[in-house]
């Protein structure tokens, strides 16, 4: 451990919290300072064991020096001195029992001969021939005058920790430690509390020593939940029953992280077996890389050639964090960097086991200066209830997405360091008192939070042009924090590079992620588990990511471990079966995720694709107003579309309320829309019912309802911040739907032509509802933005569709000059026969007349009636009604009534002709009839 910087008794309270006032009464001395504080340990309740020197001068000017053992209570804001020094003693680490009546401290101190319990087994290091280990109890019920630490009498040259067990019940007469020796063994001891205040100890040790483990190149202990993490090398199994290993070739040892669960009234047990790949083997005891850390916080026994670290939740998240540096075979040549100064960097990297998932994440960071990077140690600290925040002074911070609410898809990589932290710092370890956030650099004691701010990702998301860290920065707002405004903070950006091929697949995220979001919000209690089974992002799987920032690098990939489960005790294989605590909770996650009820999750692809065949077949002009089931009591029905969909989803219109550019109506008689939803509602009900048997098909509606609910309004939401981007306000502007178009400025009119061009994209492609009225304000929009070519090409790949609010508008904006005669015609081409006849009724030039003229006379020589049956004259005497046709002066019927009237003498003409004898027609001059076929022919 390193010594602190000297700091006065005020500078060191302000810092760990302790009214300056307390310290000082702890700490009275006129002629001496506080300074060299350091941490030695922290218990499960949070407390501090703190260590720190005061020098002074006596009566005749000689300096003394104290060494003072203490124990923080933040909670209680105390400082309490446990065991005092006349003489400078180095304390590495400490420990305290639950009642706070014995204490246990390791001392590391130089010694100039090699200790003979070393020395005959011949585990000796000549780097560290010069440094010995101690461990002392210390009765802290005494006075202070009577407290006087008693040696176990063992001495190595190798690491020795203690730590105390904890317990629930109150067991005055035991007291249970924990003994670590590195490479040695790690013993369980007890003590006898004696009822006259004293204790039972032999002069060589403990009573009732248990060796729980032998030999072990590693140890971790979890005060929160009682567990020992340690690694120990054994045999692997054998591949092949029977099978022998060959002669000569000596037998691999294969590291292997086991856990021990420790509980008050029973014996241990072992929960975890898990086998290592770690990149070196040490073949002897020695300490290879020469040195000890010496970390106390959190309790770890081994050598500076293994960092690993166990960070885990009772919620049941275990994640395995190892940081290793390698140097490459061809070491990376950077832009600033010559090849001398490459051939000195490193490759920081760095890997995170997610056993609650069964997978595994590994980082590297290449080009980092071996000066650098052989004195930096990452911080692995859980961020809330979803994240872990990987942090690398000076180099990077990483947010990644480890929580039991989803799957890990949406990491975010930053290669800055976070605001506010100094940049002195080396070693931040999390501190349980106050909560994951909150660390302490151990060399200098500061307290400094780890505080991923949402400028600081705001930041990321404007320099970092990754797509799949900006769609995670995108998810981590959406899902995880429900800030909006961030959002479309994050939006304004995309706006101002609308071109860019990222774009389409952001707005995706935007509206899956707010979907899903909004979603989750509504959802009753008992109907949670089918969350799992809703769309969450456009990132479904991360293979590999590769972000470079400011010239600097950074991979990452994720990788599926193998039969998870096989590594963890099953609740049946318990001591107390299915008593519940994290190990429990651990395997029913694994069970969930890696198991045969880890079920799909719903894909807005496969309703897309039903879409692109189902809407080839619909006909809007030949449906009526369907009937779409949404939750019980409420229908889509008519033009409460809209009204339903907001109850469902908790929103209402009214004062405030951000409204669209448009008038949220459809001219049509079926709309678009509720085919849509309609399919999504089916679609998504029979994928919740094929994988939840164990939920009720009321549940089932619920979750759809609310989803589809939910898609339809983060449609109009992305719809609304997107113009807002484009600088187009409802509230502002005075007008709204087509006059709107028409009052903007070419500059605005392209951008927001752009932006809703991409939002169709993405809606589309994603099989969202769009919002009613978007279909024709697009069209025209499109119409009045692009040339007429460009708006033909759109119009043949069916973007644009033609309804009968945007065609009068059109053919009424388009004048009848010859160009815009051709215009409209070609423009009616794409409409269907229906809807090109009402709109050539209206439409008043020769064009339309003589069209309509053609095609009626079409009908009538080929023999096809239309839509109302033609009365012939021979009919018309038998009526006692007035006719329609005839002579009429064009009706409103169809205005073609004189050329009926021509036709019906003509086709009567033609009839008498018929019936006379054939002689007589060769001597009758009949004259011929000659009729253009061109008059004839389609337009």
């Amino acid at each position: 451990m390193q010594r602190g910087r000297n700091k006065s008794v005020k500078k060191l309270a302000v810092e760990i919290g302790v009214p300056y006032e307390s310290a000082h009464k702890i700490l009275r001395n006129k002629l001496g300072e506080a300074k060299e504080w350091k941490l030695l340990g922290q218990e499960q309740d949070g407390s501090l064991l703190v260590n720190w020197l005061m020098e002074s001068v006596d009566e005749n000017e000689r300096p003394e020096v104290q060494s003072f053992i203490g124990l923080y209570h933040q909670k209680k804001s105390s400082l309490k001195v446990l065991c005092t020094f006349n003489k400078y003693v180095n304390t590495i680490q400490a420990s305290i029992n639950h009642s706070q009546s014995l204490l246990g401290f390791v001392t590391k101190e130089k010694c100039s001969t090699t200790p003979d319990s070393e020395a005959s087994n011949g585990k000796t290091n000549n780097s560290l021939l010069d440094m010995v280990y101690k461990v002392f109890i210390l009765d802290i019920r005494l006075s202070e005058e009577n407290r006087e630490p008693q040696n176990l009498g063992l001495e190595r040259s190798h690491q020795i920790m203690i730590q105390f067990l904890y317990r629930k019940k109150e067991q005055a007469a035991t007291e249970k430690f924990l003994l670590f020796i590195h490479q040695e063994s790690i013993s369980l001891n007890q003590v006898h509390l004696r009822e006259d205040g004293s204790y039972e100890l032999e002069s060589s040790g403990c009573l009732n020593t248990e060796s729980m483990v032998r030999a072990f190149s590693w140890a971790q202990w979890d005060p929160i939940n009682q567990s020992l993490y340690y690694i120990h090398y054994r045999k692997p199994q054998l591949s092949v029953e029977g099978e022998e290993p060959e002669e000569g070739r000596e037998e691999e040892l294969s590291p292997t992280l086991s856990c021990l669960q420790f509980h008050d009234d029973m014996p241990h047990e072992t929960v975890l077996n898990i086998p290592l790949n770690l990149p070196q083997l040490p073949k002897t005891s020695s300490v290879p890389c020469g040195g000890y850390e010496d970390d106390p916080i959190p309790l770890r026994v081994h050598d500076c050639s293994l960092d690993l670290q166990v960070v885990c939740d009772p919620k049941g998240i275990v994640c395995i964090c190892h940081h290793y540096l390698y140097q490459p075979v061809k070491p990376p040549i950077t832009e600033t960097r010559n090849l001398e100064e490459s051939s000195n960097t490193v490759h920081f990297a760095y890997s995170v086991t997610l056993l609650h998932h069964g997978c595994v994440i590994h980082c590297v960071v290449p080009g980092i200066l071996w000066s650098q990077a052989r004195t930096m140690k990452p911080t692995f600290a859980l961020y809330g209830d979803q994240h872990m925040v990987v942090y690398a002074p000076d180099l990077f911070t990483h947010l990644l997405d480890i929580g039991l609410a989803h799957e890990p898809c949406c990491h975010v990589l930053m290669s800055c360091t976070l605001p506010g932290i100094p940049s002195h710092t080396s070693h931040l370890v999390p501190l349980l008192q106050y909560s994951n956030t909150v660390t302490v650099d151990l060399p200098t004691l500061d307290l400094i939070q780890l505080t991923v701010t949402t400028g600081h990702l705001v930041e990321t998301f404007k320099s970092d042009h990754s797509l799949e860290n900006q769609l995670a920065i995108l998810h981590y707002f959406l899902v995880h924090q429900g800030d909006l405004e961030t959002v479309s903070e994050l939006l304004m950006y995309v706006a101002e590079h609308p071109v860019e091929l990222s774009v389409p697949q952001l707005l995706q995220e935007v509206i899956i992620g707010g979907a899903y979001a909004s979603a989750q919000r509504n959802l009753p209690s008992d109907a949670m588990s089918l969350v799992a089974l809703l769309p969450l992002s456009t990132i479904t799987h991360v293979s590999e990511l590769e972000v470079r920032v400011n010239r600097q690098s950074m991979s990452l990939t994720q990788e599926t471990l193998w039969n998870t489960a096989m590594m963890l005790l099953s609740p049946q294989q318990r001591l107390v079966p299915y008593r519940v605590d994290m190990w429990t909770r651990l395997w029913d996650q694994l069970a969930k995720r890696t198991g045969k009820e880890q079920k799909p999750r719903f894909r807005p692809s496969l309703v897309a694709d039903k879409l692109m065949v189902s809407l080839v077949c619909y006909q809007p002009e030949a449906l009526s107003r369907s009937s779409t089931p949404l939750s019980p009591g409420t229908t889509l029905v008519g033009s409460g579309t809209l009204a339903d969909l907001a109850a469902i989803s908790g929103t209402r219109k009214g004062p405030g309320i951000d409204v669209l550019p448009f008038y949220e109506v459809e001219s049509c008689t079926a709309s678009k829309q509720e085919h849509v939803i309609s399919v999504n509602l089916r679609e998504l009900s029979m994928h919740l019912l094929k994988n939840s048997s164990k939920q009720s098909p009321m549940h089932v509606h619920v979750v759809a309802t609310r989803y589809v609910a939910a898609q339809l309004e983060m449609s109009k939401q992305l719809c609304q911040l997107l113009c807002q981007c484009a600088a187009v306000d409802p509230h502002q502007e005075q007008e709204r739907g087509f006059a709107l178009i028409d009052q903007l400025d070419e500059e605005r009119r392209y951008v927001l032509f752009t932006l809703l061009e991409r939002f169709y994209f993405a809606v589309d492609s994603m099989a969202f509802p769009l919002p009613q009225g978007f279909t024709s304000f697009f069209t025209y929009l499109g119409y009045r933005t692009l040339s007429f070519s460009m708006f033909l090409q759109y119009l043949q790949r069916n973007v644009f569709e033609l309804q009968v609010d945007v065609m009068k508008i059109i053919m009424a904006d388009t004048e009848d000059t010859r160009e815009g005669v051709k215009k409209k015609l070609r423009l009616l081409l794409f409409l269907p026969r229906s809807r090109a006849k009402r709109l050539l009724n209206q439409w008043s030039h020769p064009v339309s007349l003589m069209i309509r003229a053609r095609e009626h006379a079409l009908n009538i020589l080929s023999g096809v009636e239309g839509t109302q049956a033609r009365v012939h004259l021979s009919q018309k005497a038998r009526t006692t009604h007035v006719s329609r046709r005839g002579l009429a002066a064009f009706p409103s019927a169809d205005r073609l009534s004189p050329l009926d009237t021509f036709l019906d003498l003509l086709t009567a003409k033609g009839k008498i002709i018929v019936r006379l004898p054939y002689s007589f027609r060769l001597r009758a001059k009949v004259p011929k009839l000659e009729l253009q076929p061109r008059i004839f022919s389609k337009v």
